[in-house]
This record gives structure tokens, C-alpha cells and sequence, in this order.
């Protein structure tokens, strides 16, 4: 198990895309992981697009980066929605900062463009966010998943294989 002893961060909301969610939410934990699902507030059940469900452990305002090894936002409709979250922003620019794995997926990048973090990367994603990450400094890059420095992009839901690969790799470097 290659993640054993690491904590990961794992942000969820409103309108989540279920299997950006739940795959590589499992595939961390086969790995050894313990998965903390961060939501706006502690105990808040959230729907995916497709009706799955999911529970915040806990709230946003109530965890600091410290805490983790790494943070993972999924897509769907979520990320335009939580990245409007002071706590938020702030859980995602510390870890950045702080050099841990931040893990974003399809429309994730619309976090990581709110929390300051996407300038100067090559960035990935749903092709809806294209333009919002080249305004916000990044360079588009259409491949399924890359890292660049401590950020691990992933296309969309059918790369989800490619995501996870090179999430593993990046948050078991550490």
C-alpha cells in the first residue's frame, strides 16, 4: 500500500461529479489512505449530478493543511460553487503553498483558479474551463492527466484512470 500513513483532504459539495468523486476517493484508500471528506460544513450530505451521495466529515473552516499530506477537488457542478468558500480557498492556497499534492479534476480547476495557485502551470481540464484558466495564467495542455510541480491535473471523467495513476505516484512521493 502505497499511501499508508497519509491523510488526504477531500472536497466535496453540491453537484459533485459522482464518479470524480467516489473513484479516486476508493482507489486512495485501497492504497492506504485515509480519506477526510471536507465539505462546507461538518455533517452535510451532498448530491453528485448522477443522485450518489456523499457526507462531509468535516467543514472547511474547521481543518487547516497541516492536518494532511495532500488535498483532491473533483468536478462537476461543485467547484463553481465551493470555491466561493473563504475556508476553501484557503484549505487548497495552503496546501499549495505548503508543497503538498493538490489533485484537480475537470472543472477542480475552477478552485485552484480562485485560490490563486494555476498561474504559470500547464493546466488541464474540462474544455468549459479552458478560457477561465488561460485568463488566469495557466497554459492548456489537452492530455488526460500531468503533474506539474505539486499540482496533479486530470482531464475528465473517461481519464479518471490517468488521474489516479498519477495521483498515487505524486502523493506517495510525498
Amino acid at each position: 500500500m502505497k499511501l499508508q500513513g497519509k491523510r488526504i483532504a477531500y472536497l466535496v459539495g453540491p453537484g459533485f461529479e459522482d464518479l470524480e468523486f467516489y473513484v479516486p476517493y476508493m482507489r486512495l484508500q485501497e492504497e492506504g489512505a485515509a480519506v477526510v471528506a471536507v465539505g462546507i460544513q461538518a455533517g452535510e450530505v451532498y448530491t453528485g449530478k448522477v443522485a450518489l451521495q456523499a457526507k462531509a466529515d468535516v467543514g472547511c473552516d474547521d481543518v487547516r493543511a497541516a492536518e494532511f499530506d495532500g488535498v483532491v477537488i473533483p468536478g462537476g457542478w461543485a467547484p463553481d460553487k465551493i470555491r466561493r468558500y473563504a475556508g476553501v480557498k484557503r484549505l487548497v492556497k495552503e496546501c499549495y503553498d505548503s508543497g503538498k499534492i493538490v489533485g484537480m479534476i475537470c472543472h477542480a480547476g475552477l478552485v485552484g483558479i480562485s485560490a490563486g495557485i494555476v498561474a504559470g502551470h500547464p493546466a488541464t481540464g474540462s474544455e468549459g474551463i479552458k478560457d477561465d484558466l488561460l485568463n488566469a495564467g495557466a497554459t492548456w495542455r489537452d492530455e488526460a492527466a500531468f503533474r506539474s510541480g505539486n499540482i496533479v491535473w486530470g482531464r475528465v471523467v473517461a481519464d479518471i484512470p490517468d488521474f489516479c495513476r498519477e495521483l498515487v505516484k505524486a502523493l506517495a512521493e510525498g
